[in-house]
């Protein structure tokens, strides 16, 4: 199949265009390279089945393909609070755009929405028929409420134009080619670690996150995309929940048992609860992660620890 690929030279969309390529596809890969690297794609460059596109999907564009997996969007607070009216734009904008382009191509469109639109939750764990606990006009609402809105627009233009999609949720993801200055909490842990400074944890560290590695997560998606039956939305991540301090041990004692943890305050609608149900992820897809924390910790130490040391 001929694939497109919005967010594809970043953190997930680069594992997916390494999935998609080794099945023999012929992938077209988006990006606008605000988050997303070419180290990333460095090695399918001279593949004559591969096609870098600098582009931002705020802006219409017109391709021909049979799948669009739409992923362009920075997912971490560091990223998308930099400019968060053109992370609201990207969301709705971009999402638009993007099922314009389907409807008129008739490709099918997968989703990646996100865990945020369950807000800081007060159901535990969190199924799809959870509505949310979101905060409109807080500082993470710029991501929250836009993947809500694309999500929207994805069912409307399905009952509307008869559009073919698949929304997945996408819940704490892990795994080689993270940014180091993502601000996410294990890239967080694993820099400071490595570089021999404090691990800053908020609050009381009793709040809890699910980890998933990417690999898993990339399966997950390919499953949905290609299921003939379920258009979602579904729950993609691994239930099995750490509180933020005892991530932050696994890591300090996989890397530098000296290094000191540090206590910071809580940032303001950072969740509590992060854990999600899939029973639908089971049932629908057949798929459950496999990759256990310890395991992919130590393939994402490796990948930082070899970028690192280049910088």
């Amino acid at each position: 199949m001929r694939i497109l690929v919005t967010g594809g030279a970043g953190f997930l969309g680069s594992h997916l265009v390494d999935r998609l390529m080794e099945q023999g596809h012929e992938v077209l890969c988006l990006d606008n390279f605000f988050t997303g690297s070419k180290h990333n794609i460095l090695k399918w460059m001279d593949s004559p089945y591969f096609e870098v596109i600098r582009h931002d999907i705020t802006e219409p564009i017109r391709v021909e393909v049979d799948q669009i997996y739409h992923l362009a969007c920075p997912a971490s607070p560091v990223h998308y609070q930099y400019n968060p009216v053109k992370t609201v734009k990207t969301s709705v904008l971009g999402t638009l755009h993007m099922l314009g382009l389907a409807k008129r191509i008739k490709a099918r469109l997968l989703l990646a929405s996100t865990s945020e639109v369950y807000g800081d939750p007060d159901v535990h764990p969190q199924t799809e028929a959870y509505r949310g606990n979101v905060n409109p006009i807080g500082i993470r609402a710029c991501y929250d409420e836009g993947k809500r809105i694309a999500e929207t627009l994805c069912f409307d233009y399905h009952r509307q134009n008869n559009v073919d999609i698949r929304v997945m949720r996408i819940f704490n993801t892990y795994g080689p080619r993270m940014q180091e200055n993502d601000g996410r909490v294990v890239s967080n842990f694993i820099v400071q670690a490595l570089r021999g400074i404090p691990l800053t944890v908020y609050g009381d560290g009793q709040q809890t996150r699910s980890f998933c590695y990417v690999s898993d997560l990339i399966e997950g998606m390919m499953r949905l995309m290609n299921n003939e039956e379920h258009i979602g939305p579904v729950n993609i991540g691994n239930p099995n929940e750490y509180t933020i301090l005892q991530l932050a041990q696994t890591i300090q004692r996989l890397i530098n048992p000296d290094v000191e943890i540090q206590f910071e305050p809580l940032p303001q609608d950072d969740p509590q609860q992060r854990q999600p149900d899939i029973t639908r992820a089971k049932d629908w897809l057949g798929w459950t992660p496999t990759i256990e924390l310890e395991e992919g910790l130590k393939e994402t130490i490796a990948d930082f620890r070899d970028r690192l040391s280049l910088t």
